[in-house]
């Protein structure tokens, strides 16, 4: 049996708000038209459904998602294991926050071995990784682990999954003729394609960058709405265990390097402590974050990092301006973009029809960039461009309105 790694990480605190986003791990971001199957190769193997969901109960929604996520894990079982609460996390990884000479003393006298230590200066966090003894199980070492070092913080490191959904042949109608964005915007995601012209990208995992689908996608639709900067970091590329959440860190850590102030994620998973940490040690460093609810359903669990109080959390709409059926929740709702009924470009430079919250993410990131290039509050500015959709006022279907709504090709 493969010895498993534990991930020890330090916070060297430069502010009191210091934190990481610790990536996850998962498959590479493939084809969005790729069906459910036992390979987990495309992105409808990672986040979707094989079927419209806004033709599906919401019931049917959230068994889906169990299924799925047990699929997951059973495809991927050299890299993948079911943490304490049963969700997709990486093999054996456990992640501690601010570790010490005494917990890696009592780590490694529990028969942990210290390997590689990973910097990410810019959020101000190093991690550490031990290695777990052979035939220990993640759920298992957890519960070692806690026992040993009371008052600490462990969790596993959890899977998340692109939230898209679908993609068809589309018409190509002319694209909308949007004031240029010259604030860079980030893009954490799969790589994207030559189809996209971006400023950079970097690769944070194994074959990475690699194009995908929905990376380029995501970046066509900001290129739409105005941007002319887009910084990608992709955290999936041709690695089996891509997108784990120390990649994510180092992603987030590489844009916050790179001045990069508004960034755009579009990934979904569960409440991770060190996760939330990093998001709001990047909100410190005045980075704003946007990203996707997710497409499990209003049954799902919250998603995050959408969920964090620091992100600004986005919701899909479909052509005529109705809450998608599939949109997931969040412990709060900002605003709502299009995400159905809209075109992007895929990795080969075709015209895609896409649905999905993930589309809907980089519309407000695109706006957000607006604001912030023009030297105006972000959010302030943003709630003064949102219509109100739905009941009067703020609300958790749209949250304070819809923004971007002529952004893309609908």
């Amino acid at each position: 049996m493969r010895r498993s790694v534990l991930i020890f990480v330090a916070a060297t605190l430069a502010s009191p708000a210091i934190a990481q986003l610790l990536p996850q791990v998962g498959q590479a971001v493939g084809d969005v038209t790729g069906p459910v199957s036992g390979t987990v190769n495309g992105v409808l193997d990672r986040t979707g459904l094989d079927l419209d969901a806004a033709t599906r109960p919401v019931r049917e929604l959230a068994r889906d998602r169990i299924e799925r996520l047990n699929r997951f894990i059973q495809a991927n079982r050299q890299t993948i294991e079911p943490d304490d609460l049963g969700q997709p996390a990486r093999r054996g990884v456990i992640l501690l926050v601010e570790p010490d000479a005494a917990s890696l003393a009592a780590a490694r006298r529990l028969g942990y071995r210290a390997g590689e230590t990973q910097m990410l200066g810019s959020l101000g966090i190093s991690a550490m990784e031990l290695e777990v003894p052979q035939g220990a199980s993640l759920a298992g070492a957890l519960r070692t682990l806690r026992k040993a070092l009371p008052g600490k913080t462990l969790t596993a490191d959890p899977i998340h999954f692109p939230s898209a959904e679908t993609e068809t042949n589309g018409k190509a109608p002319a694209r909308p003729a949007m004031p240029a964005i010259n604030t860079p915007v980030g893009l954490i995601d799969g790589g994207v394609g030559s189809s996209v012209n971006v400023r950079a990208q970097q690769g944070f995992a194994s074959g990475a960058p690699s194009p995908s689908d929905h990376g380029t996608a995501i970046a066509s639709l900001m290129r739409d709405a105005g941007v002319t900067n887009v910084m990608v970091a992709d955290v999936y590329g041709r690695d089996p265990a891509g997108g784990s959440a120390l990649l994510i860190a180092r992603a987030l850590d590489w844009m916050v390097g790179q001045r990069v102030h508004v960034v755009s994620i579009s990934l979904v998973g569960p409440r991770n402590p060190l996760l939330e940490r990093a998001v709001a040690a990047a909100s410190a460093r005045g980075t704003t974050i946007v990203a996707a609810v997710g497409n499990d359903g209003p049954a799902a669990p919250p998603a995050f990092p959408a969920s964090y109080p620091a992100v600004l959390a986005v919701t899909g709409v479909d052509a005529k301006d109705r809450a998608m059926i599939e949109a997931g929740r969040s412990l709060h709702l900002d605003y709502a973009a299009p995400g159905a009924g809209i075109l992007a470009l895929n990795a080969r430079g075709e015209d895609k029809r896409v649905r999905g919250t993930s589309f809907a993410a980089p519309l407000v990131a695109a706006r957000a960039a607006a604001a912030l290039g023009n030297g105006a509050n972000v959010r302030a500015t943003l709630d003064r461009e949102a219509r109100d959709l739905g009941k009067k006022g703020p609300d958790d279907i749209f949250g304070r309105g819809l923004l971007c709504e002529t952004c893309a090709r609908r």
